[in-house]
């Protein structure tokens, strides 16, 4: 039987996504007070759960209050109330698919202004030029903050499950945390956490063993992994396809493969080492060379917004075509392409020289839209990128403030 968008998907541990087509994680950065999921975000992902994806996989949520990727940032540590998870998770599901949270922790991508904490592999900061300074100095971590963190990853998981998702994606791309004890680039250590490759996955999979041992067998536990940094001298496609062949001997249900980082932010389409991308599905020549090699179902995700092109990362062997910007500008996709249909949708460019403040106005589009769902209003509009920016900005103070004061009076 040809294998098609809407054939279910049968995961390792026995549970079943009802079609191939995943809402992929998209940063919301719309937080309710205590940093809590609330009425903006269940209207979101409400739209989301009418609009037909098989599988919901949720913006970041930190797994340590003390380091957030903005100040808008949903946190879940072991002594969080649950209740504003578990309806965020009813509200998700509420049309019979999955929905994973995604758990992170940023690292050294970590704002200066919000005074958190950027813990890191090595002490080795952020070069975006004149805008390095935006970010904190990292602080490289000790065996016990090592301990710590393993610890988080695995009370996240835990607590996630008892709200009602269905399961957790360990984000180890984008250069966050994990990403970076992944890369030669940003993990200089000579300890047992460094140096050889199995020594800078060693955080990977040290996770993914504490959190399948601590979860229920039909909870699904899945890992973002960059293809690639496409950094010259960072974690490359060798580098990738070694990683899955260890999580291959795990119990690991779905592999979504990325690519990039905050240096390189190949997510969007561009590299820093001169690589050029496909102009949709970004990753999927790699995602395909790395899908022969893994025994778990591997998903892509980077740029896909026609259905033909989602049918082709499908055809190619990749189980599952995620879909980020485009299921933000029209949430009922899947179910006008289940219907038939072949709508697609149009990104708003933004053609600036200054690429580090193009890529923050596409992100503030981006947001701005997420927002004008989660207030409700569902049909798409076209905005000013440099007002949205701006407005964007402004936006991100007053949560930094709000953040301040939270993390203060918990300190």
């Amino acid at each position: 039987m040809t294998t098609s968008l809407f054939t279910p998907l049968r995961l390792p541990n026995g549970t079943t996504l009802p079609n191939r087509i995943a809402k992929a994680a998209m940063e919301e950065n719309m937080a309710a007070a205590g940093q809590l999921p609330g009425s903006a975000l269940y209207r979101l992902y409400g739209a989301w759960a009418d609009g037909g994806s098989g599988l919901i996989i949720t913006g970041n949520v930190m797994i340590d209050g003390r380091a957030l990727t903005g100040p808008g940032g949903i946190v879940l540590e072991a002594n969080t109330p649950l209740a504003p998870f578990e309806e965020w998770a009813r509200v998700a599901r509420r049309k019979g698919g999955h929905v994973w949270m995604q758990i992170n922790h940023p690292g050294r991508q970590v704002n200066a202004d919000m005074g958190g904490t950027a813990w890191a592999p090595s002490a080795v900061a952020l070069d975006l030029g004149k805008y390095s300074k935006r970010f904190a100095q990292p602080q490289a971590m000790n065996e016990a903050q090592i301990q710590e963190i393993i610890e988080r990853f695995t009370a996240t998981s835990v607590a996630a499950e008892r709200a009602g998702f269905t399961g957790v994606e360990i984000h180890a791309a984008h250069g966050y945390l994990i990403s970076q004890f992944l890369s030669p680039l940003t993990n200089q250590r000579t300890d047992a956490w460094g140096g050889s490759l199995a020594n800078r996955a060693r955080l990977l999979l040290e996770v993914v063993r504490a959190v399948r041992e601590r979860v229920s067998p039909t909870f699904c536990v899945s890992v973002k992994l960059n293809s690639a940094d496409f950094q010259r001298g960072g974690f490359s496609e060798d580098d990738a396809k070694q990683v899955i062949l260890w999580l291959n001997e795990m119990q690991v249900d779905l592999v979504e493969l990325s690519g990039g980082s905050y240096e390189s932010p190949a997510m969007q389409g561009r590299t820093a080492d001169g690589r050029t991308l496909a102009r949709e599905a970004y990753f999927l020549t790699f995602a395909k060379e790395l899908a022969a090699a893994a025994k778990m179902p591997v998903m892509t995700t980077g740029g896909i917004r026609r259905r033909a092109v989602a049918e082709d990362v499908i055809a190619n062997g990749v189980a599952v075509a995620g879909i980020a910007t485009a299921l933000a500008l029209a949430p009922d996709l899947p179910a006008r392409w289940q219907a038939g249909g072949d709508h697609t949708t149009v990104n708003q460019q933004v053609g600036w020289k200054d690429q580090v403040m193009a890529a923050l106005a596409r992100m503030a589009l981006v947001k701005r839209r997420l927002r004008a769902l989660g207030a409700g209003r569902l049909s798409p509009q076209s905005y000013s990128a440099a007002f949205t920016l701006v407005v964007d900005q402004l936006r991100t103070r007053r949560l930094t403030r709000r953040y301040r004061r939270w993390s203060q009076a918990r300190a």
